[in-house]
């Protein structure tokens, strides 16, 4: 005999449910619960435990769906409390979402935007991080502390395409599918949606690090970085000094034109595979030099910046200032983050027993090893204030303007800069 309290609770669903009353029927084994006796081998008997099993599961599918329709309306309102990414945090009234108080962290989530609006990549943003040496706050989840780290490249595409950094609130982003590999097997997985199919979008839901036309650009900017189709514009800019590589389309078949470099000098050329090229073998639609194309190019745009050019030299002088502000200030909120560890492991040493030997030798370790931080963060961040370059004075001014107005002569000067600085400034335009 099986007993329970109600037998219909024996099982979650009905298929769970119909194989005991089928090895009950079997074996003569009774089914007892507070309201009589069952034997699953008499049809009456089999007829009342199938439709005690049934409501079973009709009532469990009510109340999840009840439970689910609470959910979904909290969301709707923008109150239900999820995880929110870094540099967020909860508030205390209903849906509120502020900055995190941390500084360092809301400076560093700026960064990844601000240099995303000028180098236009996100790869290009992981570079500055790793050029300039800087680390990037992680945390695996909300009760989890704050750990600075190398950023991946991950990390940085994440902030980018995360919507909740635009002030909007987000639910049902993803969906949970169940189905049958090739193997027979029943596998789950997760399916990101479409924009157009989450369950919640809440644009200006709280405070976010940009504004959500801003953020819908950059999305439309990595989604043209990606490789393209053929007859289909984007792709992002690559190693090589070829002017246009990226930009020319083949006038026979509309595909983008690739790039090929000759000689100890790198001439660079372009030339169309079309559709005839199988295992490199064929005749390629269109193949030509790239020297004459780009010098033409250049002249065409230095006659049409050159009203501009003034402006954009002193421009350009700002902006690679800002740019070693930006970084100095990182390493000055990284030497502050290191002072306040050094402190708090004071504090955590000086509090223990001096007795227990056994705590305080491993908390005055903690506290060297935070002392030697903070003089590597102090030397990181005096070497490099002494390699920023000085303010322009004003006769470094008037020589930028007098560039200016010779763009040629800075265009065609030995490049100090990597190549992809002209192509810039050339798909750009």
């Amino acid at each position: 005999m099986v007993l329970g309290l109600e037998v219909s609770r024996l099982a979650r669903n009905n298929a769970d449910w119909y194989r005991l009353l089928d090895l009950c029927g079997m074996t003569d084994t009774l089914i007892g619960d507070a309201d009589g006796l069952y034997h699953p081998g008499l049809f009456n008997d089999r007829l009342v435990l199938g439709l005690k099993g049934t409501m079973s599961e009709a009532e469990l599918h009510i109340l999840r769906a009840r439970l689910d329709g609470g959910i979904r309306n909290k969301a709707a309102r923008g109150e239900l409390r999820r995880g929110v990414p870094i540099g967020f945090v909860w508030g205390e009234e209903e849906g509120e979402i502020r900055f995190d108080p941390d500084a360092a962290v809301v400076a560093a989530i700026r960064s990844v935007f601000e240099q995303f609006a000028e180098l236009g990549s996100a790869r290009r943003v992981w570079l500055w991080f790793h050029t300039e040496g800087l680390n990037f706050p992680l945390r695996f989840n909300q009760t989890d502390e704050i750990r600075w780290t190398p950023p991946t490249y991950t990390a940085i595409h994440h902030i980018l395409t995360n919507p909740v950094y635009a002030g909007a609130y987000c639910y049902g982003k993803t969906r949970n599918e169940r189905y049958v590999d090739e193997q027979g097997q029943i596998r789950k997985r997760i399916r990101q949606l479409p924009q157009a199919d989450w369950a919640v979008l809440i644009p200006e839901h709280h405070p976010g690090y940009l504004d959500w036309v801003t953020y819908e650009a950059n999305q439309a900017r990595l989604d043209g970085n990606t490789r393209p189709q053929p007859h289909q514009a984007g792709g992002a800019l690559r190693e090589g000094t070829a002017l246009l590589q990226g930009l020319a389309i083949c006038g026979h078949c509309g595909r983008h034109l690739r790039t090929h470099y000759r000689g100890r000098n790198v001439t660079p050329g372009y030339h169309c595979a079309g559709k005839d090229i199988v295992g490199g073998r064929g005749v390629y639609c269109l193949s030509v030099g790239g020297v004459q194309i780009d010098e033409a190019v250049s002249e065409a745009f230095l006659e049409v910046l050159e009203p501009a050019g003034v402006q954009a030299a002193l421009l350009a002088a700002q902006q690679y200032e800002a740019d070693r502000d930006a970084a100095l200030a990182q390493w000055q909120l990284a030497v502050e983050r290191a002072r306040y560890e050094a402190e708090k492991a004071e504090r955590r040493y000086r509090a223990v027993e001096p007795e227990n030997r056994l705590v305080a030798r491993g908390l005055e370790s903690e506290w060297e090893q935070r002392l030697r931080e903070v003089d590597q963060a102090r030397a990181e961040l005096t070497r490099r204030q002494q390699q920023r370059p000085a303010a322009l004075t004003a006769g470094e001014q008037q020589a930028l303007l007098a560039l200016g107005q010779d763009l040629k002569r800075v265009w065609f000067a030995p490049p100090r800069l990597r190549p992809a600085t002209r192509r810039n400034s050339c798909a750009a335009w």
